[in-house]
């Protein structure tokens, strides 16, 4: 095996998956190296559970080459399942059970992995070790999931949407079990519609459309690639909006578009920006209705290649 196999964790080439007309996976190829953490982002509908039920071998691939730390699901599929953790998007564990009962049934289906105690101190649960699933937060519940997925001490995390419906609090608990998993040399792929979450966690980041990756790049790169790294959105009440070309001499503007009613200026000194945008607007005799700004995120990455948000269905 080569050196370059080797780094690999995850490989897919051509990946594609039918559910009767329509197309979920179109293509799509992928590689993720060992010891990083990458995520896909996308709508709903654009084919990441697809795709990471695939790479879980959960699905099985209508076309295209599958690869999981250099092996493959038809032949080394025992081998695999006992180096790998999964947490889907939704873990249905038992209510009647206490917690540090589903981690021994859990840690039970493998030959090796952390004790029942080593995995209640990874999610910091140890308070809670003798309460039924049923009486645990959503927090809680979430961490316990994870603890199972770690319970054979798997080379890749595969996460499906970890923290959605959690509260900050619960979503960084999350994140700090997870960056101790890379920081003892684990692989996470994970799917998320969490912005800041992808931003935090991930090495690099692919956006998925329509079951295509359209770009990939780490987190900094693909905001970047904007050509500045804040929004300035606003919309008028009364009057008109300033013509495109006349917002495009503003200072620092570097491009425009638009959504619904409003103006989104793409800027990289929106202190000089909206001052003179104000102006623009008083001179017109236009009345201002909504005025925000915010620091350019993968969401207006997805929108500026695609036309939509990442939060459509």
């Amino acid at each position: 095996m080569s050196s370059n196999t080797r780094a690999v964790a995850l490989r897919c080439r051509g990946l594609v998956k039918r559910y009767g007309q329509v197309v979920a996976v179109d293509g799509l190829d992928l590689e993720v190296s060992r010891g990083e953490c990458f995520g896909l982002l996308g709508p709903n509908g654009a084919g990441k559970t697809t795709t990471i039920e695939i790479l879980e071998g959960l699905l099985d691939k209508d076309a295209g080459e599958v690869e999981v730390l250099g092996q493959g699901w038809a032949r080394d599929g025992q081998r695999l399942r006992e180096r790998i953790g999964i947490q889907l998007q939704e873990t249905q564990l038992n209510d009647k059970l206490t917690v540090e009962e589903t981690l021994r049934l859990f840690r039970s289906f493998y030959r090796e992995g952390p004790s029942i105690q080593e995995l209640i101190d990874i999610i910091e649960l140890d308070a809670k070790r003798s309460s039924r699933v049923g009486k645990l937060s959503g927090g809680q519940r979430q961490r316990l999931a994870v603890a199972c997925a770690l319970a054979g001490r798997p080379d890749v995390l595969f996460l499906d949407e970890p923290t959605t419906g959690l509260d900050p609090q619960s979503r960084r608990q999350l994140w700090a079990v997870f960056g101790r998993f890379r920081e003892a040399g684990g692989t996470i792929l994970i799917t998320t519609h969490y912005m800041e979450e992808a931003e935090t966690l991930c090495d690099r980041v692919a956006i998925v459309d329509r079951g295509r990756i359209i770009s990939v790049g780490t987190p900094a790169s693909l905001i970047a690639s904007l050509g500045a790294g804040h929004i300035v959105e606003f919309a008028v009440e009364e009057g008109s909006a300033p013509a495109d070309e006349a917002l495009r001499r503003l200072p620092g503007v570097r491009d425009v578009r638009h959504e619904g009613g409003a103006v989104l200026l793409i800027a990289d000194a929106p202190h000089h920006t909206v001052p003179a945008l104000l102006g623009e607007l008083d001179r017109g005799r236009a009345r201002l209705a909504r005025l925000t700004t915010h620091s350019a995120t993968l969401e207006d990455v997805f929108v500026a290649l695609t036309g939509r948000h990442l939060r459509d269905e």
